[in-house]
C-alpha cells in the first residue's frame, strides 16, 4: 500500500529522530480474503513519525479475525488500509465463505413462518421439509438434515423485520435437488438443537457426490425414485 511505502521511506530517513512504538507485524505471508489468525501476528518495535502512528495497530487482538485487502508479506507492519473487518470488506475483497472442499453454497428463500420465526442464525444447522401436492394427494417428508447455515440474508422490503434468505452448505447434487423442489414443491425449515450439531460439525467430502462435477442433473423420475413417499 502507498502509505506503507511512504512510512518505510520516512523510517529509513529519520530512524534516529522518530519515536519507537510496538506495532503488529506479520509472521507469515497473508493472502487476501482469508481471515487473519493470531498465530500469524506479533508485536515488533519500529521507528514511526508521530503523524503516522495512528495507521498502525498496537494490539494483536485488534487485527485477529480481520480480512487482508491485499497480499501482506511476512514481517510487514499492518496498517489500517491493508485490512478490514469481514462485515466491512466489499465485493471481491470480502472474506471467503466457509465452504469445505467438495461442497458449494446455495441460497434458499425464507420467511418468518418458513424459517422458524427468524431464529435461524449463521453457524446454525437446519433440516429441510418438502411438501408435494399432486391432484388430491399431499405428502410431506424431510429431504435434508444438518445443513450448515453460513449467512442470513438481508432484511425484508420496506424495513420489515426478518431475513428473506438463508445461505447453506450442500453438495452440488443436493443443490440440484433443492432447486427442483423450490420449483415444484413447498419447503419449510426446522432449526436443529445446538446440543446435537456441536458434537461434530466437520464436513468431509461426500462419497456420493465428492465434487461439483459429480452432479448429473435431476428430473421428475429421479425425484420419484429418491423420495417415493412424496409421489
Amino acid at each position: 500500500m502507498i502509505v506503507a511505502f511512504v512510512l518505510v521511506a520516512l523510517n529509513a530517513q529519520n530512524a534516529g529522530t522518530n519515536p519507537t512504538i510496538s506495532v503488529v507485524v506479520t509472521t507469515t505471508d497473508l493472502q487476501p480474503r482469508i481471515p487473519i489468525d493470531s498465530a500469524d501476528l506479533k508485536l515488533q518495535s519500529i521507528s514511526v513519525p508521530s503523524a503516522y502512528q495512528k495507521v498502525f495497530f498496537t494490539r494483536v487482538a485488534d487485527v485477529q479475525g480481520m480480512v487482508p485487502l491485499v497480499g501482506i508479506v511476512s514481517g510487514q507492519a499492518i496498517t489500517s488500509n491493508d485490512v478490514a473487518k469481514p462485515s466491512q470488506a466489499l465485493g471481491s475483497q470480502s472474506e471467503y465463505l466457509p465452504i469445505p472442499s467438495g461442497y458449494v453454497a446455495v441460497t434458499i428463500p425464507t420467511s418468518e413462518q418458513q424459517g422458524v420465526a427468524n431464529y435461524v442464525q449463521p453457524d446454525d444447522y437446519i433440516s429441510v421439509i418438502a411438501t408435494v401436492s399432486i391432484g388430491n394427494r399431499i405428502a410431506t417428508k424431510t429431504i435434508f438434515t444438518n445443513l450448515h447455515v453460513i449467512k442470513v440474508g438481508t432484511q425484508g422490503a420496506n424495513g420489515s423485520s426478518g431475513a428473506t434468505s438463508l445461505t447453506v452448505v450442500v453438495t452440488q447434487c443436493q443443490a440440484e435437488v433443492i432447486t427442483w423442489f423450490l420449483g415444484y414443491a413447498a419447503l419449510k425449515y426446522t432449526l436443529e438443537s445446538y446440543q446435537d450439531y456441536l458434537r461434530s460439525t466437520a464436513q468431509s467430502p461426500d462419497p456420493a457426490c465428492p465434487s461439483v462435477n459429480s452432479a448429473k442433473g435431476v428430473n421428475l423420475q429421479a425425484m420419484q425414485a429418491a423420495y417415493p413417499t412424496l409421489f
